[in-house]
């Protein structure tokens, strides 16, 4: 008798990622839990950082650039004077400063922060560059060339502790901001250095810790969580049989700049719809 092939699963599932175990590694626990191999996440956490992941899984994998470009937030520990190879904890410590820091001289050094800045992504990072990964290449024993990129910092507020060279921090950032590049930035700012230590992702997009759960326990969401900020127009039962099909609304449907998410009268997302080039276009279909 042939194997019975398991069900196709869509959906989105908001993990609360533990510390130790990569985003790709988290991908393959929900691949063996689900039975499914489409399945990808939504910005990149650090092996030793923790916190908030948003998953897509099956066709909701679609939706995920909708989920991607949105507002971070972080939760984090700056060590002062230590620099280490990677920015953060994990890494091997290479130069080191003797700092004497006064708590309103970091918080005004913060605040310089806020706005639009240049970020270079550090050689432990995701991007590609040449067509492999930076943190390969470092790995590899080599660097590369590396363009800096504009993000946004919204708030970036630093508390001292009981360690006059340790700060807490919480960052509202753009998506693309790196967390570590901050925290050194900030160190040297001050005439010194800087490594960051116990990162958690409290916040991506509407997304919170309140909502995630464990990779083995996490709830399977429907795909219309990965576009739940989207403006909704409500479609009747035959309009979505039309927008399955690829088929717009009348233009009238569509008030303001868009993404839209299509939604039947069950609550399902049928399609999301965006303006591209002035024209309109059925750029995802989950179903």
């Amino acid at each position: 008798m042939a194997r019975r092939r398991p069900a196709t699963v869509h959906g989105a599932v908001i993990v609360d990622k533990p510390s130790g175990p990569t985003s790709h590694d988290v991908v393959g626990m929900l691949r063996r839990r689900f039975g499914e191999r489409r399945i990808g996440h939504a910005g990149t956490l650090d092996p030793s950082a923790t916190g908030v992941l948003v998953i897509g899984i099956g066709n909701a994998t679609r939706l995920l650039r909708f989920a991607t470009a949105s507002h971070k937030s972080y939760e984090c520990e700056i060590v002062f004077g230590v620099e280490t190879s990677t920015l953060d904890a994990a890494g091997e410590p290479v130069t080191t400063w003797c700092m004497d820091l006064d708590p309103a001289d970091v918080a005004a050094a913060a605040a310089g922060f806020i706005g639009t800045i240049s970020q270079l992504p550090p050689m432990v990072s995701a991007v590609r560059v040449g067509g492999r990964r930076l943190h390969e290449i470092a790995r590899s024993g080599q660097s590369a060339e590396r363009a800096p990129r504009d993000v946004e910092v919204y708030r970036f507020k630093v508390d001292r502790t009981d360690d006059p060279l340790v700060y807490r921090a919480v960052v509202d950032c753009s998506a693309g901001t790196y967390v570590r590049t901050l925290g050194a930035d900030l160190g040297t700012a001050l005439g010194g250095g800087a490594h960051i230590r116990a990162l958690r992702r409290t916040r991506s997009g509407s997304f919170t810790l309140s909502e995630a759960g464990p990779p083995t326990e996490a709830e399977l969401r429907t795909p219309l969580e990965l576009v739940r900020d989207l403006a909704q127009i409500l479609v009747s039962d035959e309009e979505a049989i039309q927008a399955r099909s690829g088929v717009h609304l009348v233009d009238a449907r569509y008030d303001g700049s868009g993404p839209w998410a299509l939604v039947d009268p069950t609550g399902a997302l049928v399609a999301v719809h965006e303006r591209v080039d002035g024209r309109l276009r059925a750029t995802v279909l989950p179903s």
